[in-house]
């Protein structure tokens, strides 16, 4: 990722202070639950908060029991020549190294980066088959397959990624053809998109049912921009759409990722950060209603750090999950926190 876009992304994912984020610290709930974070990302200045080995080490030690971690994409370290297709490998070789010098620091025993989920861009079709096979090659026994964001706003109000994808992309025949050789070589498809475009993920499993899809942060219920004050009618909506997709048995859902800006909750905007308890109250009905449709054998927690951090600590937003989830029993908390994402990403 060029300089430009990181500065892109840090204008529409902006960044909490740490001083703001310390105004408010919680004694750790339940710190002996095994957690395997199912998606994080890293970088470096000048995107916003820095989140390398000194920031991941501080959060995954922070008091939780965190026994492993999964890299998610997001435009890190791509190499600067070479083919544009084969850029993003420089992310899959830097995170691999990442983990490598890991293991030897604060976070070592940790699990840092047990799976590597990287980039490759299946608008290219069938041709893509060898970037996939160098991903592998790269990732040193960790590589386990790719996210395509594909958010599309209709309204132009709301945008979460550097780039901006066209509308349809999921039922583009190319696509198919690319999607095709992804799920040929065994690996994992994250999809992040928007509540409004949940039917084509329904159809994209029904459509390969082999396939091994994660769909992303509760599949994006939007509450800002033209969103805003419409949470009742976008959450009817959403549900339908994620009531659609569990029928179809090859996807799992990730539960996070409520904390960023595009949601609508204003935690930012506030004075002190929030307690546990009341991101647990506004996040509910959204995680509640993907494990009563999903299960929880097809649910696994998220922190989507640093960018949800915008919101609330690494600890913090971890009581939050594990407040929510106090109903369950104790073999399906296992399974959020830790034995779902172990399963569907083969850690």
């Amino acid at each position: 990722m060029t300089n430009a876009h990181k500065k892109v992304f840090a204008s529409i994912l902006p960044a909490a202070s740490p001083e703001w984020l310390a105004l408010h610290q919680e004694e750790i709930v339940e710190p002996d639950l095994p957690i395997i974070d199912a998606h994080h990302h890293l970088w470096e200045l000048p995107r916003v908060p820095r989140y390398l080995h000194e920031e991941l080490a501080a959060d995954l030690t922070s008091g939780h029991n965190v026994i492993g971690t999964v890299f998610m994409e997001c435009t890190e370290a791509y190499r600067e020549s070479g083919p544009e297709r084969e850029k993003p490998l420089g992310e899959t070789e830097f995170v691999a190294n990442f983990t490598a010098e890991a293991a030897n620091g604060p976070a070592g025993t940790h699990g840092v980066c047990k799976g590597i989920v990287g980039r490759a861009d299946l608008m290219e079709g069938a041709s893509v088959e060898d970037v996939l096979l160098m991903h592998r090659e790269l990732g040193q026994g960790l590589w386990r397959g790719i996210r395509n964001s594909t958010v599309y706003d209709a309204t132009g109000t709301v945008r979460t990624t550097a780039r901006t994808p066209p509308a349809g992309v999921l039922m583009d025949a190319t696509f198919r053809q690319g999607f095709e050789k992804l799920v040929g070589l065994g690996m994992s498809f994250d999809c992040w998109l928007y509540h409004t475009q949940l039917n084509e993920v329904a159809d994209l499993a029904r459509s390969f049912p082999d396939a091994n899809i994660i769909l992303d942060h509760v599949g994006g219920p939007m509450g800002s921009g033209a969103y805003s004050g419409k949470r009742d009618e976008v959450f009817q909506v959403w549900k339908k759409g994620i009531e659609a997709i569990a029928a179809t048995p090859n996807v799992s859902c990730k539960l996070g990722g409520l904390g960023m800006k595009m949601f609508g909750f204003g935690f930012d905007a506030k004075d002190t950060p929030p307690t546990s308890k009341e991101l647990a109250a506004a996040w509910a009905p959204y995680i509640e209603t993907c494990i009563e449709a999903f299960g929880p054998n097809r649910c696994m927690f998220e922190s989507n750090f640093p960018v949800d951090q915008v919101s609330c600590s690494y600890p913090v937003l971890w009581n939050a999950f594990k407040r929510i989830a106090a109903r369950y029993s104790a073999a399906e908390k296992t399974a959020l926190f830790s034995g779902t994402a172990q399963r569907v990403y083969a850690l």
